[in-house]
C-alpha cells in the first residue's frame, strides 16, 4: 500500500478538521435558532396581547358614544355596551386574539384551537401550553383593568410552529450552501499545502540527484521567499557547498600525498635495486642505506604529520585544554629558537607579560613553533624576525613577522592549504603541512589566522585567540 504524502496527510485532516467544525457549528446554529425563535413567538404573543388592551372600551349606553365610528365594533355586555376599536387585531402573523369573560365564553376575535384551551384557566400574564392536532401551542391570558371592564380577559395563542418554515427554509440553504464550503476550503487548503510544500519536494529531488549522481556542486532552486522551507534550503545547500568543498579538499589531499610518497617511493626503489647488484662496492653499499634512510625519515615526517592532522580533527578529546600561560610559553620558544641562527636571522619578541588562555599547551607551542620555522625557513639572508604578543580588548594577539621572500598575492589564499608549496619560492625540504596544522590547531582553540604579505618585502601572521574571559575551561 502506498503511503500518503505530507501534502496528502494535511489536507485530510484539515478537511476532517473542516467538517467536524462546520458540523459542530451547523448544530449550534440549528440549536441557538430554534431557542432564539420561540423566544421570538413568546415575545411576539405577548406583545401583540398588550396593544390589543387598550383597543376595547366600555360604555353604559350608546348615547354615552360622543364620536361613533362606523368601522368599530359593539358588542352588549350585560346592560352596558362594549366597543372595539378597529385596530384591534384577532390575527396577526398567525398570532389570534380573542376576547373572553370570565367563564372562558368567547366574546369577540378568533381562537382557532379555543376547544382545547377550554381546559385552561384563565392565569393573567402566564404563558401557558396545550396541545392540538399533535403541535404545541403557547397561550397568554390578559386580564382587562379599567372602568366596567372587570371580569373581561384577553387570551392570546400562537403555534410554536411560527416561522418555522423560514427556519426550514435556511436549513435548506445551510446543507447546500455549507458542503459546497467546505469542499471549496479543502480545494484551496490543498492547493495552500502543495504550494507550501513545494520547496520540500525541490529539496528531495535534488537530495536524489545528489544522492544517484555524486554531483555535490547540485544546488535547491527556489523563488525568494523568508519562511523556514526557504531557510532549510539555503542551510542546505550551504552544507553541500561545505561537503563540495571537503571532498575537493580530500580529493587534492589524496593527490598531493600520492605524489608526495611517490618521490621518496622512488628513492627507497632505486637504491634497494642499485644495493642488489653483486658489483656494488661497500660505499655504494653504505650511499644507498644513506639515501634509504633519509627518504624514510622524509616519510616519517610526513606520516606524523598526516596523523596529526587527522587526530586533531577526528580526536580532539585526546588535547585537554587547561589554563595556559601564553607569554611565558611564547617566550620560552622565542629564547629557544633564537639560538638556531638561521641564515644569521636575529628574532626580537615584545610579549605583553599575564596574558593567559585555554588551551592545550604542547599544540600551542607547535602552532609558535612553526610560525618562527616558517619565518626562517622564508627569511633573507641576515634578516629580521619580530614576535608580537599583546592583548586587544577581549583577545589575545599574536604576530610573527618576517623581511623575507614574501607571497605572491595571487597565492596567499593557498598558503593553508594542505602539501602547499609555492614554486617560484618553497624548496623541496618541507612537507607543506607546517601552515595546514597551524591553522588547525589555532582553529581548535577558537581562534583565526590570517597573513598579509607582499613579494620581497616579508610577510605577517596575525593569530587572534579569545582571552581567558571569553574562552573558559
Amino acid at each position: 500500500m502506498k503511503h500518503l504524502s505530507i501534502r496528502s496527510k494535511i489536507t485530510l485532516w484539515f478537511a476532517a478538521a473542516l467538517v467536524i467544525v462546520v458540523s459542530l457549528t451547523y448544530v449550534c446554529i440549528l440549536s441557538v435558532s430554534n431557542q432564539v425563535l420561540q423566544k421570538t413567538i413568546k415575545d411576539n404573543l405577548i406583545e401583540t396581547v398588550e396593544n390589543n388592551m387598550d383597543e376595547v372600551e366600555y360604555y353604559e349606553s350608546m348615547d354615552a358614544i360622543t364620536e361613533p365610528n362606523d368601522v368599530d365594533y359593539f358588542i352588549r355586555y350585560g346592560d352596558a355596551f362594549l366597543e372595539i376599536d378597529d385596530d384591534f387585531l384577532d390575527s396577526v402573523n398567525q398570532v389570534y386574539t380573542a376576547l373572553y369573560n370570565s367563564d372562558l365564553f368567547m366574546l369577540y376575535g378568533e381562537n382557532p384551537v379555543a376547544k382545547q384551551c377550554a381546559s385552561l384557566s384563565l392565569q393573567n400574564m402566564t404563558i401557558q401550553t396545550v396541545k392540538a392536532y399533535g403541535v404545541r401551542y403557547y397561550v397568554f391570558d390578559r386580564e382587562l383593568t379599567g372602568e366596567g371592564l372587570e371580569g373581561l380577559w384577553l387570551r392570546g395563542v400562537v403555534s410554536e410552529k411560527q416561522g418555522k418554515e423560514d427556519l426550514s427554509t435556511i436549513t435548506m440553504l445551510s446543507m447546500v450552501i455549507m458542503p459546497v464550503i467546505v469542499a471549496v476550503a479543502i480545494y484551496g487548503g490543498s492547493l495552500i499545502a502543495k504550494r507550501t510544500l513545494e520547496p520540500i519536494q525541490k529539496i528531495s529531488e535534488t537530495v536524489e540527484h545528489i544522492s544517484r549522481g555524486n554531483d555535490l556542486k547540485k544546488r535547491i532552486e527556489l523563488d525568494k521567499g523568508d519562511d523556514e522551507l526557504h531557510l532549510l534550503a539555503e542551510q542546505f545547500n550551504s552544507m553541500f557547498a561545505r561537503l563540495d568543498d571537503s571532498f575537493e579538499k580530500e580529493k587534492r589531499f589524496t593527490s598531493d600525498v600520492s605524489h608526495e610518497l611517490r618521490t621518496p617511493m622512488s628513492v627507497i626503489m632505486a637504491q634497494c635495486e642499485y644495493s642488489m647488484d653483486e658489483n656494488s662496492s661497500l660505499d655504494e653499499y653504505a650511499e644507498s642505506i644513506q639515501s634509504i634512510y633519509s627518504q624514510g625519515q622524509k616519510m616519517t615526517v610526513l606520516i606524523n604529520q598526516m596523523l596529526d592532522i587527522a587526530r586533531l580533527e577526528m580526536r580532539p578529546e585526546n588535547y585537554p585544554k587547561e589554563r595556559v600561560d601564553l607569554s611565558a610559553l611564547t617566550d620560552s620558544i622565542c629564547k629557544d629558537m633564537a639560538l638556531i641562527k638561521e641564515k644569521g636571522i636575529a628574532i626580537s619578541s615584545h610579549i605583553d607579560a599575564g596574558l593567559f588562555i585555554s588551551g592545550n599547551p604542547g599544540l600551542l607551542a607547535r602552532a609558535i613553533s612553526n610560525l618562527i620555522s616558517n619565518a626562517y625557513h622564508y627569511g633573507k639572508d641576515n634578516g629580521h624576525i619580530d614576535v608580537f604578543l599583546k592583548k586587544v580588548e577581549e583577545q589575545v594577539v599574536l604576530t610573527v613577522s618576517d623581511d623575507g621572500i614574501g607571497i605572491a598575492e595571487e597565492n596567499i589564499p593557498k598558503i593553508f592549504d594542505r602539501f602547499y608549496r609555492e614554486d617560484s619560492s618553497r624548496t623541496q625540504n618541507g612537507t607543506g603541512l607546517g601552515l595546514s596544522i597551524t591553522k588547525e590547531i589555532v582553529q581548535f582553540h577558537g581562534g583565526t589566522i590570517e597573513v598579509k604579505s607582499l613579494l620581497g618585502i616579508g610577510s605577517t601572521f596575525t593569530v587572534i585567540f579569545p582571552s581567558e574571559r571569553g574562552n573558559a575551561l
